[in-house]
């Protein structure tokens, strides 16, 4: 199947519309009869960095996959010397002694665009048998340089958490430079789709309780939570999938429904907690105020203080009420926003930041300038 075309009534994630030619591999059904695509996400090790960052070796470390060599070194970051003549311009030879030629990188003021036209969507489907025609880098990562996602690729809206969003890969970059934020914590992520992101922040904390709601969202999510174990049981860390529904007062502890809380897990998240994650869930206004109601009802129960980061995507949109250009579901979050911070309870405040975007990017997508990351640090009142 050459042409894939998506009907008018579904939503189609962002991070396919930027890879639109890219091969996904079609692995299966779910258990609503919705195609699950195989997703692979490279991540880079740096070895080097950990005695720096304080990381033990073992655990992933994300590095920017393209930097610039240091200066006095060679086009590929050799020691002046090693493979090159004398005047600093010397060609770069391989191990046989062969020419190699490196390519210059493309300048940002290039006429010809570097990656496929965005103005069709052409995804190639492959079946299960075709799983060795996903390319060559698919096949020489080693397995720690590689988070696998299945995901569906055009869902309804109520399903666009089966779905992976940019806001996803954002939060994960943040995780990846703030090491010692999430190192040996315990996390909570609220909406948490396929798992992305707890799979990331798994890497270095102790604990993280990746949340969502619905049977189906939950057990794609929890297989991809297996599909990635090696990467979390290298740094110890433990991610146990289980609905959390913003709609409801309390968790479920009933033992007769998937995905509930044991007594254990319940204490354990009260007692622990240091850290909620959120990423691209603010785009349905009651969903954002349900959200934000259950953000402050669990930082109340909290033993501890702790810290909200939040991921959103502020989206442009022509509405003929308006006949201009608004971005309604992103203005009432930063409305929801300021209304927390007015919040007081007596025991806790609320104070809202917003996050610097300028960390590494460690993660393959398009980080547009609409990406945003905030932080709510939820103190005692003193």
């Amino acid at each position: 199947m050459d042409e894939v075309t998506f009907r008018s009534d579904t939503v189609l994630s962002d991070v396919h519309l930027y890879t639109p030619n890219q091969r996904h591999l079609m692995v299966r059904l779910n258990s609503m009869g919705q195609p699950v695509f195989l997703s692979r996400f490279k991540l880079l090790w740096n070895q080097d960095s950990w005695a720096d960052s304080g990381v033990e070796a073992g655990s992933l470390r994300a590095v920017r996959a393209e930097e610039t060599p240091p200066a006095g070194t060679g086009s590929l970051g050799s020691p002046p010397g090693s493979g090159h003549s004398g005047d600093g311009a010397g060609a770069q030879l391989d191990e046989d002694g062969d020419l190699d030629v490196v390519r210059r990188p493309r300048a940002a003021s290039d006429l010809e665009p570097a990656g496929p036209s965005r103005d069709k969507v052409h995804p190639v489907i492959l079946t299960q048998e075709e799983d060795d025609l996903l390319g060559d880098e698919a096949q020489e990562s080693s397995p720690h340089d590689v988070i696998k996602i299945e995901h569906t690729m055009a869902t309804p809206l109520e399903d666009v958490g089966k779905q992976v969003w940019r806001g996803a890969l954002l939060l994960a970059d943040y995780i990846l430079s703030q090491w010692g934020l999430f190192q040996g914590r315990t996390v909570l992520e609220l909406g948490a789709g396929m798992g992305l992101t707890s799979i990331i922040a798994a890497t270095v904390a102790q604990t993280v309780y990746c949340t969502d709601v619905g049977a189906d969202l939950l057990t794609m999510c929890q297989r991809n939570i297996a599909l990635n174990s090696h990467l979390t049981a290298a740094g110890g860390g433990v991610v146990k999938v289980k609905e959390l529904d913003w709609l409801k007062d309390d968790l479920c502890t009933d033992p007769k429904v998937p995905f509930s809380w044991s007594e254990e897990d319940v204490s354990d998240l009260y007692s622990h907690t240091t850290i909620l994650l959120a990423a691209e869930v603010f785009y349905d206004d009651d969903l954002t105020d349900a959200l934000f109601k259950t953000l402050f009802r669990l930082t109340r129960k909290l033993k501890n203080a702790c810290i909200a980061i939040l991921s959103v995507e502020k989206r442009l949109n022509f509405t003929l009420r308006d006949l201009d250009v608004t971005c309604e579901a992103y203005d009432h979050f930063r409305s929801a926003l300021r209304r927390l911070e007015k919040l007081a309870d007596g025991r806790r405040r609320f104070v809202v930041e917003p996050v610097d975007a300028s960390f590494p990017q460690c993660l393959a997508y398009e980080r547009i300038q609409q990406l945003e990351l905030w932080k709510v640090l939820v103190e005692p009142v003193t």
